[in-house]
């Protein structure tokens, strides 16, 4: 069962769509605290970058973590939030930033490229 109070990496973005790179990604978040709350920012519509609707993501997410061996509502939640363009913080706030070095070849992985990739094969509009 995710324990709320535990310490808990958070893993913020749009996921349009989830890909190699984001399991990549959560296999380090969740590597460091033992869960991880996955935030999507509910952006569907708003441009062309964005044509995934909330469920559809989360559908991803869920998917690609279960082939990957983790369970939702155990090693990870995920929770629908406002499109998030800021994060501000004082100082002494008890959390960290981490950026994760997944490698040249994940890095390269890019979600507005796959969306190139659907809408040439008439995946996407």
């Amino acid at each position: 069962m995710f324990d709320y109070k535990k310490p808990t990496t958070q893993m913020l973005g749009r996921w349009q769509p989830w890909h190699l790179g984001h399991t990549e990604l959560f296999k380090k978040a969740v590597a460091q605290t033992g869960q991880v709350a996955i935030m999507v920012r509910d952006v569907a519509g708003i441009d062309d970058d964005n044509p995934f609707v909330l469920n559809h993501v989360v559908r991803e997410i869920v998917d690609a973590l279960h082939l990957e061996g983790f369970e939702r509502n155990i090693d990870y939640i995920v929770q629908q939030v406002p499109n998030i363009t800021d994060i501000s913080y004082g100082r002494g706030v008890g959390y960290t930033f981490t950026q994760h070095d997944l490698g040249k070849k994940i890095h390269e992985v890019s979600a507005t490229s796959i969306r190139a990739g659907m809408r040439k094969n008439g995946q996407l509009k």
